[in-house]
């Protein structure tokens, strides 16, 4: 497998960032950390393994990025305005600063796909709804789309920039982005087994959304023996990745 790492300047975050790159080609892929999480965590915890032959196949692309959620979502005691700005540091920084080196490390000429695990997928889920024109498609596994259980009651302007649930509601049917959405690959995947009720409540209030809005997308709730855990998102991600492949 070819892998190479990765260490640039972020002038939107004024550090230095990191993010793995797995692949040498095909349809090129974001992933996101669990909460809390790094750029390494989705091979360590094996992620990898089930679709190693579509890497080394020149199938698809995996560029794995670095999170700060620790100074937004997790910071639960921290001021809240401080927080969800540096949650839109962090946003500015993948869309307008690794997009573009995925771009000039990837010549497939496809739209990246986000996907991610639990916070991951929250917020693989909140990227490619924000900004549709810039991802192809979402593979999200075990992800919460609404701040509440971050934010409680708080709620300005960049929160709802953030929570694809309330800007979602919020959206009129006509809206550009819908149509954009509908030309998405979306899938959003669940189980119903330990530490996934949050988001069992989280991908039904999605789906009604989705439907009202007339926009396709694969909703995927698995068995109530799947918990919100690796073992199964390694299973999921490798049966997902497979059926979104061109």
């Amino acid at each position: 497998m070819v892998k190479n790492y990765y260490k640039e300047y972020s002038g939107n975050l004024n550090r230095e960032m990191e993010f793995n790159v797995y692949g040498y080609g095909g349809q090129p892929i974001l992933v996101f950390p669990a909460q809390n999480g790094r750029f390494f965590d989705f091979e360590n915890f094996h992620m990898l393994d089930n679709v190693m032959d579509l890497i080394d196949e020149g199938k698809i692309q995996l560029f794995c990025c670095d999170s700060i959620d620790e100074e937004s979502w997790s910071d639960e005691n921290g001021e809240p305005r401080y927080r969800i700005c540096r949650q839109e540091a962090w946003f500015n920084y993948i869309v307008n600063e690794l997009v573009p080196r995925i771009y000039q490390l990837n010549q497939s000429g496809k739209k990246i796909i986000t996907t991610g695990c639990s916070m991951g997928g929250t917020h693989a889920v909140n990227f490619m709804f924000r900004r549709p024109d810039i991802f192809g498609g979402v593979i999200s596994l075990s992800g919460y789309f609404d701040s509440d259980i971050f934010f409680g009651g708080y709620c300005d302007d960049l929160v709802y920039a953030n929570s694809p649930i309330k800007f979602l509601e919020g959206m009129s049917y006509d809206h550009p982005y819908v149509q954009m959405y509908r030309n998405c690959k979306i899938i959003l995947c669940c189980g119903q087994g330990a530490w996934e009720d949050e988001m069992i409540r989280s991908i039904y209030r999605m789906k009604e959304l989705l439907q009202y809005k007339d926009i396709p997308a694969w909703i995927d709730i698995w068995g109530y023996d799947v918990n919100h855990d690796w073992n199964w998102w390694q299973i999921q991600f490798s049966y997902f990745i497979r059926n979104i492949l061109d």
